[in-house]
């Protein structure tokens, strides 16, 4: 009884260590292969370099695209707030009316400030700003209207709300015409919006191009091993490991043109700093490109590697299988 306990346990012992031993052979089998997949792209430097500077180059475009629109959409994404409403007044609304006004809007909860300019002090504004003071003497009156500057609260500042607000200004007696200043930020959403979905078709459009690139490097490597792969198809070599230098191959070009990639995203934003920073003092504005970031880096090299994998994938699947051992 003890003799066959024994047995069992040694039984039980050797497929234990049989388990191991595959793993462990499963695994320096992949790195020896990834390893070798690797020492090919390096004795033809000249071709792997071309491939992998046209995957970086393609994956860099559409990277820096979308960190671009992203940066705009947060610097637009304080600008939600409409900060006035300019009431143009009657021109036979007095000076006792537009006073009346402006002590009715202080009363409504959805305003903060009312600020009234008289017609007067908005010539003298304007003739100061614009340079025409020796034209404007010439005028017999006042072109100018009253004008009433109302800012929301907060609450009431959003475009929906201030455009109900807008409406019920409007609708005052005094009020000739009343202006939202959002209205040129929904625009510039729009604008945000096209450039967003032209960044999705440009990256669509070059990936599939990378995908093709690396299928047809791919099948140029099957076409020059082709000899190689009838020798192993004959002495009983699984597709998986005839399949697996090439996937790891594609492997290698999308992780080095994502690498290449990320480092041209940097030179290009760096290179474009300093008109950034010039264009943001106009509007005594501080700002900085944000997106650099590691999870930024960890995506485009993600997508990189799926692009190289997918493009070899479909590559050895179509070729591989039609070399067949005569």
């Amino acid at each position: 009884m003890s003799i066959l306990f024994s047995n069992r346990k040694a039984g039980a012992s050797r497929v234990k260590i049989g388990v191991i031993q595959s793993l462990v052979m499963f695994f320096v089998s992949h790195v020896r292969q990834a390893l070798s997949s690797l020492g090919e792209l390096w004795r033809q430097p000249v071709a792997s370099l071309m491939t992998i500077g046209v995957l970086g180059l393609s994956i860099t475009l559409p990277s820096t695209l979308y960190i671009m629109v992203k940066n705009t959409e947060k610097i637009t994404a304080g600008w939600e707030q409409a900060s006035e409403i300019s009431l143009f007044l009657k021109s036979s609304t007095s000076s006792t009316s537009a006073q009346q006004l402006v002590a009715r809007l202080n009363t409504w909860s959805e305003i903060d400030t009312v600020v009234y300019i008289p017609a007067d002090d908005a010539l003298k504004e304007f003739q100061h700003l614009s340079g025409l003071g020796d034209a404007i003497a010439y005028l017999e009156s006042n072109p100018l209207p009253d004008v009433v500057l109302v800012t929301p609260t907060d609450k009431h500042a959003g475009p929906t709300a201030a455009k109900a607000l807008l409406n019920k200004l409007t609708q005052q007696r005094e009020v000739d015409i009343g202006k939202l200043d959002i209205e040129w930020l929904e625009r510039l959403y729009a604008l945000v919006d096209i450039a967003s979905d032209l960044v999705t078709l440009i990256g669509l459009l070059l990936f599939v191009a990378v995908v093709l690139i690396i299928g047809n490097t791919i099948r140029l490597n099957i076409l020059n091993k082709h000899d190689e792969i009838v020798v192993m198809k004959l002495v009983g070599a699984t597709d998986a490991f005839i399949h697996r230098p090439f996937l790891y191959t594609g492997f290698w070009y999308g992780l080095l043109g994502g690498l290449m990639a990320w480092f041209a995203v940097i030179i290009i934003l760096w290179w474009m700093d300093s008109s950034i920073q010039t264009f943001a003092a106009m509007y005594q504005k501080e700002f900085n490109i944000t997106g650099l970031t590691g999870t930024a880096l960890l995506t485009m090299l993600g997508l990189s590697v799926a692009l190289g994998l997918l493009g070899s994938r479909i590559s050895v699947q179509r070729h591989v299988r039609q070399i067949e051992p005569r």
